[in-house]
């Protein structure tokens, strides 16, 4: 099929539960049991964090989309007597 491209978890291997399992016990060892509710707090707090981040911007980007169109629909046109003296025939 010349064109289609494959989802991205087609393109190459993905983790099974051996690679989590074994992910796990690295973490294990690196850090130790009585740290691992520390560290994925941390890790919890930080993912939370972005998300938030990320929700505000995009709540930022459309009330100023908003704000934008809302100040040009509200502008009148100025046109006054003074500016544009009325043509003599």
């Amino acid at each position: 099929m010349i064109g289609i491209t494959p989802p991205f978890f087609l393109l190459g291997p993905t983790l099974g539960p051996t690679e989590l399992i074994l992910i796990l016990v690295i973490v294990i060892i690196f850090f130790g049991v009585g740290r691992l509710p520390e560290v994925f707090g941390g890790l919890g707090r930080g993912i939370r964090e972005f998300r938030k981040a990320a929700k505000d911007e995009g709540e930022e980007d459309d009330s100023e989309t908003t704000d934008a169109a809302s100040a040009v629909e509200s502008a009148e046109p100025a046109v006054s007597s003074e500016t544009n003296p009325p043509e003599k025939v």
